[in-house]
C-alpha cells in the first residue's frame, strides 16, 4: 500500500491575504533530486538542499520589481531562468550575487510561464498562447509574438512533457465558462485545441495534472464537487492537422471524493503514478469537519491508502519531485516523503498475505478470493504437507514470520523474542531494501519503548539504522529515545546516517554529550573508526609541533601578551611566566576520548544556521566554554603541518570546526565577555584569527610567483634524481 512518511519543514511562508495564495509562486527541481528552486510571489528565488532544509543561495529583484514567473533551472547551461514584470527575461548562474547585474532581455509580449524539463531546452509560453524556444527568442527578443488565443480567453494552467523524445507544451484556458486544452508539439511545431466537457453550471476545475504513458498524454482535473476526471489524448494523432477549431475531449470519472457540506475551495489533485493520486484540501472520509488532509488514493480500486492531517490553512498547491510531496500550509512549506508500491486488490484492501517462500512455489499455495477478502485460512495442499514432514521438528516450530506478524509480536512479546524475530526478518534481502517495512518496525519498537520503561532493544534498533533505509522524518522519536536511555552508540549511528536531523535535536544531543561525565562516556561502545581518529589525534606528541598553518606557539604568545597590554591589563613578570608555562594546556584535550568522539558527530551534522542559533542559546556558559576549548584543541591539532591526513576515518573538517566556533560566539558572545573564565579563551581565539590574517597577507605577497610556478612546464625526463633551481623575482 501507499504510505506517507513523517514530514519536515523546508522553509517558512509569508502568505498573502487571499485563500489561494501561499506566497509561493512555484517549485522546480534543480540539478538532482535533493535540490529545489522556490520562487515566492513577489521578488525572491531561493535554492534549497532538501535533505538539510538549508538554503544554498537566494536572489532578489529590486524594490518595485516583481517576479511574474517561477524560476526554472536549465541543466544544459547550469543557469536559472525567470521573468520579472511580465516581459523581462532574466538568466543567471549560481555564483551570481545580484540579479540586476545578470543577463536580462525584454520581449514584446507578456510571458505566462517558462518551462524546462531535465536535459531539455527551456520553453517560453506567452499569455496569448504563443510558444518559443528560449534560445530562438533571445536571438531576437523584439520579434513579434502572434496571438493564439481568441478574445476573452485566458490561460489557467500549463506544464510541459517529453513524449517519445519530443517536447510538448500543455496548457488549459477558460473563455466565458468553457475550458479548453491546448497541446503544442515542438519540432515540428503543431498545435491542437480540445474542448473539455462542462461540469455542473458555474463549476470550474480547481487543479490540473498531466502525465505520459503508453503513447498517450493523460490529463487529470479536479472539480469543487470532488469529481476527479481523466482525459486521454494519443500523441500519434498530433501533428496530422493543426488549427484552433476545438475538438471534443472525452472524459471518464476517475474518483468521486467526499467533500462534506458545500464545495471545495482550495484543493489540488496530482498524479503520482498510473494507479495513485495525491489530493490535498479534500476532507478525510473518517475525520471530522474542519480538518484538512493530504491523502493518497488508489484509482484502480477507489480506495484511500494514506492520509496525513495538515495543520493551518491549505492553499490548494501541491508539487511532487523524487517521491517527495511539497505542500504549503499555514506558515510553512512542508516536505512529505511517500512510497507507492505496485497495487493489487489484496494490498488495496489491506488483506495481503505474504506466503512463505517454499509454499509460494506450489500452485495450491496461492490464496483464493475468500482468503483475501475474508481472511480465511488457506488449507495446505498435500504437496506442502509432504514437504513439511521432511523438515525437522525445530524448523516447524519456528516458521518465518511476515512483516505484519512481527509488527504484532513487537507490541506484546518479551525483548528476547522481539530481537530474534526482527533480526530474522532483516536477514531476508527483500526486507533490507524496503524503507516502508524498516520504518514500520522502528516506529513500533520506539512506541513500545517509550510506553514501557522495561522494554528496550538497542542492538535491534542499531541494526535497523544500519540498513540506511531510515531518516529522522520516518522515526522522529528515535534519537530522543536513545538520549533518554543513554544509548550513545545509537545516537552516534543516527547522527551519521540521518540526513534530516532537526537543529533542535542536534542541540539536544550536544547538550547531553557535553554535560555527561567522562566516566559515563567511557562506558559507551562507539564506532571504531571514529575512536581511532581521536586516539591518533590525542596521542600526538607536543614536541612534534612546528609551524602551524601560519600559527606558532611563539607568535601566539606575542599576540596574546599584545592583546592583554592593549586592553590596559597590568602584566607582571610572574604573570608572564605563569602564562608561558600554561600555554601547553591548549594542546591537551579538555574532554575524554569517548566524549570527544560524540562531539565530533555533532560537528559533522548538517544544519541551517538560522534554525540552529536559537537552540544554541539554551546552552549554559560553562558548557559553551568547555565546547569552545575543545574546538580550540581541534583547531590547534588540525593546523599543525605534521598532522596526518587519515583517509577513511570519520572526522570533522577544519571548516566545520571554524563554523561551529563562529556559531557559538554569535550565540553567546555577550555572556562570554562577562564571564571571567572565558577571558583567556577569547584572547586565544583572537590570536588564532590574527595569525590567519597574517598568513593570508603573506601568501598574497607571493601569489604572483605561485601562479607563475603553476604555469611552468614540467620536464618529462628528469631521471631518478635531480635538483632544479627556480628564481623568483
Amino acid at each position: 500500500m501507499a504510505a506517507l512518511y513523517e514530514g519536515y519543514t523546508l522553509c517558512g511562508l509569508v502568505p498573502a491575504q487571499t485563500l489561494s495564495n501561499s506566497g509561493i509562486q512555484g517549485i522546480e527541481q534543480e540539478r538532482d533530486s535533493d535540490h529545489v528552486v522556490v520562487t515566492d510571489s513577489t521578488r525572491s528565488v531561493t535554492l534549497y538542499k532538501v535533505s538539510d532544509q538549508k538554503p544554498l543561495g537566494s536572489w532578489t529583484v529590486k524594490q518595485g520589481q516583481t517576479l511574474t514567473c517561477s524560476a526554472v533551472f536549465n541543466s544544459q547551461t547550469k543557469e536559472y531562468v525567470a521573468v520579472s514584470d511580465n516581459k523581462v527575461i532574466r538568466i543567471w548562474k549560481e555564483e551570481d550575487i545580484l540579479l540586476d547585474k545578470a543577463f536580462k532581455a525584454t520581449v514584446t509580449s507578456d510571458v505566462w510561464r517558462v518551462h524546462c524539463v531535465h536535459g531539455g531546452e527551456p520553453v517560453v509560453l506567452f499569455q496569448r498562447g504563443a510558444v518559443r524556444l528560449l534560445d530562438s527568442l533571445l536571438s531576437a527578443p523584439q520579434q513579434p509574438i502572434e496571438e493564439v488565443l481568441v478574445q476573452e480567453e485566458a490561460i489557467r494552467w500549463s506544464t510541459n512533457i517529453v513524449a517519445e523524445t519530443q517536447q510538448f507544451v500543455i496548457f488549459t484556458t477558460e473563455q466565458k465558462g468553457d475550458h479548453f486544452l491546448y497541446l503544442q508539439r515542438l519540432n515540428p511545431n503543431t498545435l491542437q485545441r480540445y474542448r473539455l466537457e462542462r461540469e455542473e453550471p458555474g463549476l470550474a476545475p480547481l487543479s490540473f495534472s498531466a502525465s505520459y504513458k503508453d503513447k498517450h498524454i493523460c490529463l487529470l482535473y479536479l472539480y469543487p464537487n470532488g469529481h476527479v476526471y481523466q482525459s486521454v489524448v494519443s500523441v500519434r494523432g498530433l501533428g496530422t492537422e493543426e488549427g484552433t477549431q476545438a475538438l471534443p475531449l472525452p472524459r471518464s470519472l476517475l474518483l468521486g471524493l467526499p467533500v462534506g457540506e458545500g464545495l471545495l475551495e482550495a484543493a489540488s489533485a496530482l498524479v503520482l503514478d498510473e494507479a495513485h493520486v495525491a489530493v490535498v484540501g479534500v476532507p478525510h472520509p473518517s475525520a471530522g469537519a474542519g480538518k484538512d488532509f493530504l491523502c493518497i488514493w488508489n484509482t484502480n480500486f477507489q480506495t484511500l491508502q494514506a492520509g496525513k492531517e495538515m495543520a493551518g490553512k491549505i492553499y490548494g498547491q501541491l508539487w511532487c519531485y523524487s517521491n517527495k510531496l511539497f505542500i504549503p500550509h499555514g506558515k510553512t512549506l512542508s516536505v512529505i516523503p511517500f512510497v507507492c508500491p505496485k497495487s493489487s486488490l489484496a494490498s488495496a484492501l489491506g488483506k495481503l498475505r505474504q506466503a512463505r517462500t517454499e509454499e509460494s512455489k506450489a500452485p495450491a499455495s496461492i490464496p483464493s478470493w475468500n482468503n483475501i477478502l475474508h481472511g480465511e485460512k488457506a488449507q495446505p495442499s498435500r504437496t506442502v504437507e509432504t514437504r513439511k514432514t521432511r523438515t525437522s521438528r525445530k524448523t516447524q516450530s519456528t516458521p518465518c514470520l511476515t512483516t505484519d506478524q512481527v509488527l504484532a509480536l513487537i507490541k506484546t512479546a518479551p525483548v528476547e523474542d522481539v530481537q530474534k524475530e526482527v533480526e530474522g526478518l532483516l536477514s531476508r534481502s527483500e526486507i533490507q531494501d524496503s524503507q516502508s517495512s524498516v520504518g514500520q518496525l522502528v516506529s513500533v519498537l520506539v512506541s513500545r519503548s517509550l510506553a514501557d520503561p522495561a522494554f528496550y532493544t538497542p542492538s535491534t534498533l542499531a541494526q535497523l539504522v544500519h540498513t540506511q533505509c531510515l531518516c529522522h522524518s520516518v522515526c522522529p522519536d528515535l534519537v530522543l529515545l536513545a538520549l533518554e536511555r543513554k544509548d550513545y552508540f545509537l545516537c552516534q549511528l543516527c547522527l551519521q546516517f540521518f540526513p534530516d536531523i532537526p537543529e533542535a535535536v542536534t542541540c539536544a544531543c550536544l547538550k547531553a554529550f557535553i554535560s555527561m561525565p567522562d566516566v559515563d562516556a567511557e562506558k559507551a561502545n562507539l564506532e571504531p573508526d571514529s575512536i581511532s581518529f581521536m586516539e591518533t589525534l590525542i596521542s600526538r606528541e607536543r614536541g612534534q609541533v612546528g609551524l602551524q598553518n601560519g600559527y606558532s606557539s611563539t607568535s601566539f604568545e606575542e599576540n596574546r601578551l599584545g592583546a592583554l597590554s592593549g586592553s590596559g591589563a597590568v602584566i607582571k613578570t610572574k604573570a608572564e611566566d605563569k602564562e608561558k608555562t600554561s600555554t601547553p594546556s591548549e594542546q591537551t584535550c579538555p574532554v575524554g576520548l569517548h566524549k570527544a568522539v560524540l562531539l565530533n558527530e555533532v560537528l559533522q551534522t548538517a544544519y541551517s544556521e538560522t534554525f540552529l542559533l536559537p537552540h544554541l542559546k539554551d546552552l549554559s556558559s560553562q558548557h559553551v566554554v568547555l565546547f569552545l576549548q575543545y574546538l580550540q584543541f581541534l583547531y590547534l591539532k588540525y593546523s599543525q603541518d605534521a598532522f596526518p591526513q587519515m583517509q577513511g576515518l570519520r572526522s570533522p573538517s577544519l571548516t566545520q570546526i571554524m563554523d561551529w566556533v563562529c556559531l557559538l560566539l554569535d550565540a553567546h558572545f555577550t555572556v562570554l565577555v562577562m564571564t571571567p573564565e572565558a577571558r583567556g579563551l577569547l584572547l586565544n581565539l583572537h590570536s588564532f584569527v590574527k595569525s590567519q590574517v597574517r598568513l593570508v597577507s603573506e601568501l598574497g605577497k607571493i601569489e604572483g610567483s605561485l601562479q607563475e610556478l603553476n604555469k611552468m612546464k614540467v620536464k618529462k625526463d628528469v631521471g631518478q634524481y635531480s635538483i632544479e633551481v627556480i628564481e623568483l623575482f
